[in-house]
């Protein structure tokens, strides 16, 4: 039998698709699996996930979405989701962060991702521009789905990578969109109170400025990791700073990050009625739902208040322990003279490290040039899986990296270190200049 081969190696496609940038993230990932499949041992600290023997999903939960398929379920649920998980949703954010949206300003889609797609498509029309921190999460990718200018404002280390007022506002009277995300998403940082506050006054002072023929500022407040905040740290958000920024914020949130969920798929969105409405409609061509059971159990699971209390205690120990161990190690790093550093965890799943080895010379002779060079030696040399922060958007001279605690067991950090403190003696003197 002949199968048909394709010869056309110059076939043409959109110019959005042509330019489309695949993720460093899964390129990373590709190759470390290579290594496990050939029997290394790799401390995989890449992705944003969670390894469900270590962070299991609520058993209540789970319980919750057999039943749902035992019951039966299983038929297309509402485009904007089912009813109940929009009140258990309006409800939690309510209880929990005193904000108040009724359900038909709900959106429930599979997953966070959708949800933000669709903001980005309800917002931004060609050419518009929109702003966002580097690093930051897919928003470069987003803008470019969308055909928008995108506006990438560097931060740095003294800010904790969170973006000011300051960084914004020679763009402010062209911008359509700004998109931020707090806890930060790579960073595991937070905006303080006053920070917040400054942007959101920036925003409310172009808007009134805009006529009401024109398109006002759009907020998006990715803050799916907002339950997972430790210590002294409070969550902000711009509506219970600032009232009025109900008519412009778009919250992104979800089960994924709070609840170890990220295989559930089930995200929502909450934001003013006309936007919500017109992600729905968006989302509903796209066929973004999330499964029936799904929603069903969430919606159970989030009103019981003792349950989800129960979890996220559980799970904030779990984190904080694996991100504070790691933390004092790399400052221990740190003073022992190697040019290494780390900011300090405040919420999410996330570290932030520094591990400075650009112009140093491997030990075949070969110099490290940029945080690409240095992600391969220490994945290579170490075993060491990270994620460089140019990966988020950051150029790729920044050594700066993530490190996630979703697959870390406790009894792995001090071989992490070893093969690290390994990797960093092998390293040579810095390259003189000529």
């Amino acid at each position: 039998m002949e199968y048909f081969t394709e010869t056309a190696p110059m076939l043409m496609v959109s110019k959005m698709a042509e330019e489309m940038k695949g993720s460093e993230i899964i390129k990373i990932a590709a190759e470390m699996k290579k290594m496990v499949a050939n029997g290394d041992r790799v401390f995989n600290y890449t992705i944003g996930d969670f390894d469900p023997s270590i962070f299991p999903v609520p058993e209540l939960f789970k319980n919750e979405v057999i039943n749902a398929y035992n019951k039966g379920f299983t038929n297309y649920p509402l485009s904007n989701g089912t009813l109940e998980l929009r009140q258990s949703v309006s409800r939690l954010l309510h209880t929990r962060l005193g904000l108040e949206y009724k359900d038909d300003q709900v959106l429930i889609a599979g997953g966070s991702r959708p949800l933000i797609y669709a903001a980005y498509k309800t917002v931004v029309d060609q050419g518009d521009t929109v702003l966002f921190p580097a690093p930051s999460w897919n928003n470069n990718h987003y803008t470019h789905l969308c055909g928008g200018k995108a506006i990438a404002l560097e931060t740095s280390s003294e800010n904790d990578f969170m973006p000011s007022y300051l960084d914004m506002k020679a763009h402010i009277s062209n911008t359509s969109l700004i998109s931020l995300c707090s806890p930060l998403n790579p960073t595991g940082t937070s905006f303080k109170r006053r920070q917040l506050e400054e942007i959101c006054e920036l925003i409310l002072e172009e808007n009134k400025k805009r006529p009401d023929t024109e398109k006002p500022i759009y907020l998006i407040f990715d803050q799916v990791y907002w339950m997972l905040n430790f210590g002294d740290e409070m969550h902000v958000d711009p509506v219970n700073l600032y009232p009025e920024m109900k008519n412009y914020t778009i919250y992104i949130d979800g089960m994924s990050k709070a609840f170890s969920s990220t295989g559930v798929r089930v995200g929502w969105a909450t934001g003013p009625t006309k936007i919500i409405a017109k992600m729905k409609n968006i989302l509903g061509h796209v066929g973004a739902w999330a499964p029936k059971p799904e929603q069903m159990a969430a919606a159970v699971f989030l009103k019981n208040d003792n349950a989800v209390t129960e979890h996220l205690e559980a799970m904030k120990l779990k984190i904080s322990e694996r991100l504070n161990a790691l933390y004092k190690g790399f400052i221990r790093l740190k003073s022992e003279g190697f040019n290494i550093d780390a900011v300090k965890p405040e919420a999410s799943i996330y570290l932030t490290v520094k591990i400075d080895l650009a112009g140093r010379i491997m030990r075949d002779g070969i110099t490290l040039e940029n945080a690409k060079d240095i992600t391969n030696y220490l994945l290579k040399e170490s075993k060491i899986a990270i994620v460089p922060f140019y990966a988020f958007g950051a150029p790729v001279s920044s050594c700066w990296f993530r490190i996630s605690v979703g697959q870390c067991r406790m009894e792995d950090i001090e071989p992490f270190f070893e093969a690290l403190r390994a990797a960093l003696s092998g390293i040579e003197e810095l390259v003189e200049e000529d």
